[in-house]
């Protein structure tokens, strides 16, 4: 019954139809997951995609929360004996967590409030005297409950007609902010005027520590208008102690709105009650809506920074790999020299040494000989380099040994130039080194290079990065890879799910080699986890490579469960069955034999013969189980058997004209890689150590509501210089009328 409930609630909430969202409860609950459900399960959930799926699954985690505090509400007003039938429907038919907050808050266990001492002297039946204002003389009415002092220290008592009033109106202050009327009537007037203030505290102002938040030590603008990067920022200044930040409606206008409720004329009583309804808004009742905007508020920006960096890990993940290529990674560096390793085509580290082309030691012609004979030796295919301290440069130099700028020493027996003796001059590449150094250091760095130091590690990374993004980069958490924004002020535990679900995401939709596959990749495939991507490894090890999909059920522990949710994810290379390197799913296997039978071929030729394809009519094998979704999805299968989704990866060069922030002049047109998105624009490397900043109104001669809808992560455009301002070392670019 709750169930449909909650698809009802659900379906109602995200315009879905009924049906589709139960089943996908169905689904969940029977332990699925969100990239198997829409991949392999379209029929039941009438082809939902993974962001309609992953919102059910939120909105179910939601609701069963819900559910939870709906329980431990009802058990505690029936502890107190004032569960009424009425008061029972309101809870049950109640799914937002706002309003059941309300209808518990009178029966809300709290600590001793002057209210309650009131009532505790029996001032209640004063207070619903005074609310009802048909008393003509009140102070008369006050006195029936004053009391003589009592003797011998016995129990306290009201000793005078102004202690009774002044807790009658103690306790008229709590009802009115504790009434759903009031307290909606308030969130009304937050949500349309409310003012979000931000002033610095002035024992800070001059400290260096605030120098960031000054654009916010006397801000003030409509919370409804303000920018998540701008509360988030507010908010740290003010968990630093720097800012002081507050939310307000018209003060004036909200008390008279409330009095007009309460109060009915300009009478002795009615006077008492607007004291009692102004003490109430400001002691009780604005502090608690404000506490609840407050989060309210800070919990929207956080969903917006979460949305903004999950598609940014998203993209970073889904970057463009090389492929199976020897490749020489460079971690450059100038003090410490750049650390150099050479890479086989499935990673492995072949060979690492240091070398020093740069200030202080300038070691150019030594380095140029040691990277020439790296490429030589080991065959390498492409160069790549992070893009931290030294990049720029070690690009430059690198680029200059394969064209062969450096002359031999004069000493030497033999003369001319250091050239490229390679037989493929390689390519050269700048990746993120963002989070290296964490990898560097991690339990996973050393159990994969126990005997190396980190900055050898550091430099495999940058190596395998160019590779395959994916693979390397799900070694790192997500957090250390530098493409959020406010990461770290953001609810940490909502951030994780959203980034472990963008992880999974898009390893499952690029799939994975089962025999090349690192113990932590295969922990994301749908299914498995840390234990079973462990006893693949082990498995791996001890009986060689996988030859069929089917063999993962030798694996210890890995069930039908887990078999039937990653096995579709999987990837066989050069297997004996072709459907088992394809995202064919082994339980319609079948179908795709049963074609192959039809057509009088094998299912090898079925994939290598379009005619054959084309002539298939998947009407012909529509069951109940499986229907033309499915069966859409087979053919585009055996068009391209586990073809990769990603882009392919293109070579980037810098403007040569430029190599510091003092070479840049306004006006300049330069190309620029995209290393960061946030709501308010873009960051782009431009080669001069330092980003510059497209603001999103400067992005398009068109209102954009997002600068993820012009430019994506490491994208490689063309900007031009607007504003260089080298005191707060800031460079600004713009993408208007400069051709892409």
């Amino acid at each position: 019954m709750e169930k449909n409930i909650f698809a009802n609630l659900i379906a109602t909430r995200l315009n879905l139809q009924e049906r589709a969202v139960a089943n996908t409860i169905a689904l969940i609950d029977e332990g699925c997951t969100i990239p198997f459900i829409s991949r392999y399960r379209k029929e039941r959930t009438g082809g939902l995609d993974e962001v309609q799926i992953t919102a059910i699954s939120d909105q179910y985690d939601r609701l069963k929360e819900i559910q939870k505090r709906k329980e431990t509400v009802v058990k505690t007003i029936t502890d107190l004996g004032k569960m009424t039938p009425e008061l029972q429907k309101r809870i049950d038919d109640c799914w937002e967590g706002t309003e059941l907050e309300d209808i518990y808050l009178p029966y809300k266990p709290k600590r001793r409030t002057r209210a309650q001492v009131a009532r505790e002297l029996g001032l209640e039946p004063l207070a619903k005297l005074l609310l009802l204002q048909r008393e003509r003389d009140p102070e008369a009415a006050a006195a029936r409950f004053t009391s003589p002092r009592p003797e011998n220290g016995g129990s306290r008592v009201v000793l005078s007609v102004e202690e009774a009033l002044k807790g009658a109106q103690d306790i008229i202050a709590e009802t009115i902010s504790e009434d759903e009327r009031s307290r909606q009537q308030l969130r009304g007037a937050f949500r349309r005027q409310a003012i979000i203030t931000s002033k610095v505290i002035k024992a800070k102002a001059d400290t260096d520590e605030a120098a960031k938040y000054s654009d916010y030590f006397d801000w003030q603008e409509p919370l409804r208008r303000c920018s998540s990067h701008r509360l988030l920022a507010m908010r740290r200044g003010e968990s630093e102690g720097i800012l002081r930040i507050s939310i307000s409606p018209d003060d004036e206008e909200c008390i008279d709105r409330l009095k007009r409720h309460y109060v009915y004329g300009n009478t002795p009583c009615g006077r008492l009650v607007a004291e009692a309804v102004e003490d109430g808004y400001k002691r009780l009742l604005k502090p608690s809506i404000e506490t609840e905007f407050a989060a309210l508020s800070k919990e929207q920006a956080d969903e917006e920074a979460i949305r903004v960096f999950a598609e940014n890990l998203r993209q970073l993940l889904l970057g463009a790999p090389l492929g199976q290529k020897r490749v020489m990674g460079v971690d450059p560096g100038f003090r410490t020299g750049c650390k150099v390793v050479c890479l086989d085509a499935q990673g492995n580290l072949l060979h690492h040494e240091a070398i020093f082309p740069h200030p202080p030691l300038n070691k150019r012609m030594e380095a140029a000989i040691a990277v020439e004979k790296m490429i030589k030796k080991y065959q390498i295919e492409a160069i790549s380099i992070g893009n931290g301290t030294a990049s720029r440069e070690t690009v430059d130099f690198i680029r200059d040994v394969l064209a062969g700028r450096y002359a031999v020493p004069t000493s030497s027996k033999t003369s001319g130039t250091v050239q490229s003796t390679a037989a493929v001059v390689p390519q050269v590449f700048t990746v993120s080194e963002d989070g290296a150094s964490v990898y560097s250091a991690s339990k996973i760095a050393r159990d994969e290079f126990p005997s190396e130091d980190v900055t050898v590690r550091g430099a495999v990374s940058i190596g395998r990065r160019l590779m395959d993004p994916l693979a390397e980069l799900v070694k790192i958490d997500p957090k250390s890879i530098g493409v959020g924004q406010y990461q770290h002020d953001v609810d940490q535990t909502k951030l994780k799910r959203s980034l472990d679900q963008t992880v999974e995401s898009c390893v499952n939709l690029v799939g994975v080699n089962l025999n090349t596959a690192s113990q932590h990749l295969l922990m994301y495939v749908s299914g498995l986890g840390p234990t079973l991507a462990k006893n693949i490894v082990d498995y791996r090890k001890e009986n060689g490579a996988f030859t069929s999909r089917a063999q993962l059920k030798k694996v210890p522990r890995l069930g039908p469960a887990a078999f039937q949710q990653c096995a579709g994810f999987l990837r066989i290379p050069h297997a004996k069955n072709p459907l088992d390197n394809s995202a064919v799913h082994p339980e319609s296997y079948a179908i795709v034999e049963q074609m192959a039978k039809d057509q009088g071929c094998s299912v090898n030729d079925l994939i290598e013969n379009k005619e054959k394809r084309d002539a298939i009519d998947i009407k012909r094998y529509v069951t109940k189980e499986v229907g033309i979704p499915t069966l859409t999805d087979i053919i585009k299968e055996l068009e391209k058997p586990g073809r990769d989704p990603r882009q392919q990866i293109e070579e980037f060069q810098f403007d040569s004209r430029v190599n510091t922030v003092d070479d840049l002049i306004e006006g300049m047109e330069l190309p620029g890689i995209v290393t960061n998105i946030t709501n308010f624009g873009a960051f782009v490397d431009i080669g001069v150590h330092q980003d510059g900043l497209v603001h999103i109104s400067q992005m398009a001669n068109r209102r954009i509501n997002h600068p993820l809808d012009v430019v994506k992560l490491h994208q490689h455009i063309r900007v031009r210089i607007i504003e260089v301002d080298r005191r707060r070392n800031r460079i600004s670019l713009s993408m208007k009328g400069v051709q892409q």
